[in-house]
C-alpha cells in the first residue's frame, strides 16, 4: 500500500500552480507577440512585472515585520515598566516598632490609626 503524505500532496499542488503560471505566461507572451510587440519587449515587460510584484511582496513583508517588532517591543516595555516600580519601591510593613505593633512606613513612622494613650496598644 502506497500512501501519499501531506508533503507530497502539497508539492504536487505547488508544481501544478507553477505549471499553470508558466502556461499563462507563455499564453500572454504569444498574445502580445501576435499583437505586434517584439519578443525582446515581451520578455522585458514580463520581467518588469515579475520584479515589481516581488518588490511589492518585499514591501508588504517589511512593514509586517516592522509591525511585529514594534508589538514585541511594546509588550517588552510594558512588562518591564510594571516590574521596576514594584522592585525598587520601599514597602510598608507590619512590625513591632517604637509605638507598638502596627503598620510602619519605610522611614519608621507608624502610619495606621492608633491611640498612643491606649493601655491595650503595646
Amino acid at each position: 500500500m502506497n500512501t501519499t503524505t501531506r508533503i507530497s500532496t502539497a508539492g504536487r499542488s505547488v508544481g501544478r500552480g507553477w505549471r499553470a503560471f508558466a502556461r499563462g505566461e507563455r499564453r500572454l507572451s504569444s498574445w502580445l507577440a501576435s499583437k505586434g510587440m517584439p519578443m525582446a519587449g515581451v520578455a522585458v515587460l514580463l520581467w518588469v512585472v515579475k520584479l515589481v510584484t516581488l518588490g511589492l511582496l518585499f514591501y508588504v513583508a517589511f512593514w509586517l515585520a516592522l509591525l511585529l517588532l514594534l508589538g514585541v517591543a511594546a509588550a517588552w516595555m510594558a512588562d518591564n515598566s510594571a516590574r521596576k516600580d514594584d522592585r525598587w519601591a520601599q514597602q510598608d510593613e507590619l512590625r513591632n516598632g517604637e509605638a507598638g505593633f502596627g503598620l510602619y512606613s519605610s522611614t519608621g513612622q507608624r502610619i495606621d490609626p492608633h491611640d498612643p494613650n491606649d493601655p491595650f496598644d503595646d
